[in-house]
């Protein structure tokens, strides 16, 4: 099911603000045995997706259709802000909730360049080409 840009960002927000509720709603439960602490993390990793979501979809909104997300501003920032949601519950769950974001961070940029198609050119070899065919009508 394909929604708007608009939409998304509404059920992005609101599934980020469930997440963070029902980490702090079961933070104890979570926190008091092994396995939880890594569900932890793991719905940490869940909040950091979908915080992505919401944030690159508001950028959309107000710069335009192609804007893309980038590591420093918008990954850190809500990375950064789902550890900080993971800490509140246990230790372990910080690391597990870094190590599965970055997991889910590398499988969503593959996915979205499949499905997207990356185009990047470098303009070093491009230039080079363009040198090379001159040289040769040159000659």
């Amino acid at each position: 099911m394909v929604v708007s840009t608009g939409v998304s960002f509404v059920i992005a927000t609101t599934l980020s603000i469930v997440l963070f509720a029902l980490m702090q709603l079961f933070r104890t439960q979570l926190a008091d045995n092994k396995a939880l602490t890594i569900v932890g993390g793991f719905i940490g990793s869940n909040l950091f997706i979908s915080l992505l979501t919401a944030v690159n979809n508001l950028e959309n909104l107000a710069f335009g259709g192609g804007f893309q997300a980038a590591i420093v501003p918008e990954v850190v920032t809500c990375l950064g802000l789902a550890m900080l949601s993971a800490c509140l519950v246990h230790r372990v769950s910080v690391t597990t909730c870094f190590v599965f974001s970055i997991i889910a961070l590398y499988y969503t940029n593959k996915i979205g360049s499949k499905r997207h198609g990356s185009v990047v050119t470098d303009s070093s070899t491009t230039n080079k080409s363009t040198s090379s065919a001159k040289s040769k009508k040159l000659r």
